[in-house]
Order: structure tokens, then sequence, then C-alpha cells
């Protein structure tokens, strides 16, 4: 295991509808604060009972004050750029800089598509000119944009991002998406993968961005890793066919027990950033992160 990089371990809260009830939401962003870890993540899908992502972790940067906050990932196609700037500027201010965007074209679902009202063919080429957008104008420059979705004219977002410019991370791990990650992307989080998809997929993404004259930072290679110690929840069996067919699900959404030597693998692999999703249903959180701190976070360097 090398010492190389800084590894940090993140609380997911994935698309579980227990996020959405407000008392054990607050319950385990306070605890997740308490131990220690270093972020709490919100994924977004429209049709399951788990809160927004921005409005969930505004309410969270108003509980903690050091943990940081992130999305994974936020749905780009189909937002105004302008505005989600804006949006995500002021969560970065008020939280002190907390805030980690993780973006992406969305699920492969039909009906969620649609509600973002783009067409499938159309979500790559928004994707990147709304992320360059949202990059000009975290500048706080008076700027001008005429794509080929987006036209703006001497617009101005203010206040700028309390860092000097947000790092948005990437998911995906077709390799159209990896190759996006290297051409526009400042970090990679995929889902539902393994420690030997990071080790051949980091070379995908670092030549692509040497063929957009960009490097990528060392430390910015993670992974989201879900678990859980009984039956796998169909939903996410479901996702795992559709994305990856063929692969067990017991391969990518182990047992609590087999996180720590996972996790092992994944740094061996080339990742240092992670995003800890529990699948434990109406498990006790202070239990559950509990016994999570004490296995996981040792992994911190």
């Amino acid at each position: 295991m090398s010492g190389a990089k800084k590894v940090r371990v993140g609380i997911g809260l994935g698309t579980l509808s227990g996020a959405a009830d407000p008392i054990r939401f607050n319950a385990i962003v306070d605890r997740c604060e308490t131990l220690g870890f270093d972020s709490l993540w919100m994924s977004e899908r429209i049709g399951a009972e788990t809160p927004d992502p921005m409005i969930a972790l505004a309410i969270a940067a108003g509980r903690t004050t050091r943990m940081k906050l992130g999305t994974s990932v936020l749905v780009l196609p189909g937002r105004n750029p302008v505005i989600l700037a804006k949006e995500m500027a002021t969560l970065d201010v008020l939280s002190g800089g907390r805030f980690l965007p993780a973006v992406g074209l969305g699920a492969v679902d039909p009906p969620e598509q649609r509600a973002f009202g783009v067409e499938r063919s159309e979500r790559g080429r928004r994707h990147d000119e709304a992320l360059a957008l949202m990059r000009a104008c975290w500048t706080g420059e008076v700027i001008s944009h005429h794509g080929e979705f987006f036209s703006v004219d001497d617009v101005q977002v203010l206040p700028r991002p309390t860092q000097s410019q947000l790092d948005v991370w990437l998911g995906g791990i077709a390799p159209s998406e990896l190759r996006r990650v290297g051409r526009v992307g400042d970090g990679w989080l995929p889902s539902f993968c393994s420690p030997a998809d990071v080790a051949e997929s980091i070379p995908v993404i670092e030549a692509a961005a040497s063929e957009s004259g960009r490097t990528m930072d060392h430390e910015h290679y993670g992974a989201l890793i879900s678990y859980s110690d009984g039956p796998l929840p169909q939903r996410f069996v479901d996702v795992i066919e559709r994305r990856r067919p063929g692969l067990d699900p017991r391969s990518v959404i182990p047992t609590r027990e087999k996180l720590p030597s996972l996790l092992g693998e994944f740094i061996d692999a080339g990742a240092s950033k992670f995003v800890i999703i529990p699948l434990v249903g109406d498990a006790d959180p202070d239990a559950e992160l509990g016994a999570l701190a004490e296995s996981l976070l040792p992994f911190e360097t």
C-alpha cells in the first residue's frame, strides 16, 4: 500500500429512501462529522426518495464545520449551467470552501432521461459545453458564450467560489466516459467497479488527458463502494446487470467485513479517494457508522 497519496474516506447516502427522513438524515450528518469522516456525498435520482443533493448538502453544511460535501453525481445535462454555477459557488462560499462537485450524464433510465428534457444523443455534448461554461462563470469575470446549446452575453456570476476553482469530478467506466474524464474532468469517481477496473482505466484517462494537453492529479482517482451484509437490493442488482452485463454483483458490492481488504486493493490499484455507501436499510446509523470508522479511517494518511 503506497503512502505517497492522501487517502480519504467519505460516506455516501446513495439513493436510499431513509435519507429523506429529517431526523435520520440529521443524525447521519452529525455522526459522520463527529467520527471524522472526510466527506458526505449525495446522489441524484428524480424517481428515488432521496433528497435533492444540492438542498441536502446545504442543510448538511449548516450542521457541520469540517466535513467536505460532495455530489455523487449531479446530472448536468438538462440544467441551466449559469444558474447551477451560481448555486455551486454559493454552497462553496457558505460552507467555507467545502464543496466537492461530481457530475455526470445521469442514469441509463429512459424515464429519468426524459425527465431532464434532453435527447439521449445530446447528453454528452451538453455536458461538456455546460461544464466549460460553468468554469468560465466561476472566474467571476464578465463573460459571453455562444455554443451549440447555450448562449449568454455579458454575464457575471458572483460570488466566486471560496476555492480558487472548483475541481469537478466525473464518473463512468465506459471507454467514452473514461476519455471524457481525461478531456474535461478534474478527477474520477466511478461506481460499481473493481480494483482491476481502476488499474486498467487510469492509463486510458491519462492518455486522453495527454492528447488534450492536460495532466491529471495523481490523487484525483477514487471509487464509490457500496456494501451490504444482507441480500442485495434488487434495484442495485438490476443497475449492475444493465451497466456491467455478466458481472457478479457481489464482486463490486462486498460485505462490511470485506471492505478493509478491498480498500487496500483499490489503493494499490491507484485510487485514494473513497465514498462508502451503506446498503443497510434501517440499521442504526450510530452503530453502523461507528463500525465503518473503526475499520476504514485508519487507512487515511
